[in-house]
């Protein structure tokens, strides 16, 4: 059972004839992503004279999560969103309209697919410590999946010729 442990993860892991698994998770992720970033952008009200309005509607909703006996919004967090957050709601709006739509674009063409999934951990993590839960784990988890198997995950995708010495 170990050996056949080892040869799975080893397919997975250093084997290239695993590369369409990783680009099926990687452009599932990716249009994920982009698809957030882009109704963002065409929404209009998260950009321009409208930029901050949405976010600190959000940020305020999970300020309104941080009381009771099991706070979905932990104090340090509440703390960040009041201090930092909120005064840079603009800038912030702007972050993360386009970074959504990098990460998915980066990860749907298997261009610094680790750097790539590492920021939409990062994005993940900050919905979830504001209480928001919908599909970020899942998210998460798939990132940390092509962090794990980075060397084919980029494969089929640009990542292939970048990485040419």
């Amino acid at each position: 059972m170990k050996n056949i442990c080892k040869k799975l993860k080893s397919f997975f892991i250093e084997d290239n004839r695993s590369a369409i698994f990783w680009l099926i998770i990687r452009l599932y992720v990716g249009l994920a992503w982009f698809e957030a970033g882009w109704e963002k952008l065409m929404s209009g009200a998260w950009l321009g004279g409208n930029a901050g309005n949405i976010v600190k509607g959000f940020l305020n909703g999970a300020l309104a999560k941080t009381g009771g006996e099991h706070p979905d919004v932990m104090g340090w967090y509440a703390w960040l969103i009041n201090h930092v957050f909120i005064p840079g709601a603009p800038l912030l709006s702007y972050l993360v309209v386009f970074g959504e739509i990098i990460v998915g674009l980066a990860l749907i063409l298997g261009l610094c697919t680790k750097r790539a999934s590492r920021v939409g951990i990062f994005m993940n993590l900050n919905y979830l410590f504001a209480g928001v839960v919908s599909i970020n784990p899942f998210l998460l988890v798939l990132q940390l999946l092509l962090i794990k198997g980075n060397k084919v995950a980029g494969w089929i995708g640009l990542d292939r010729f970048m990485n040419k010495k």
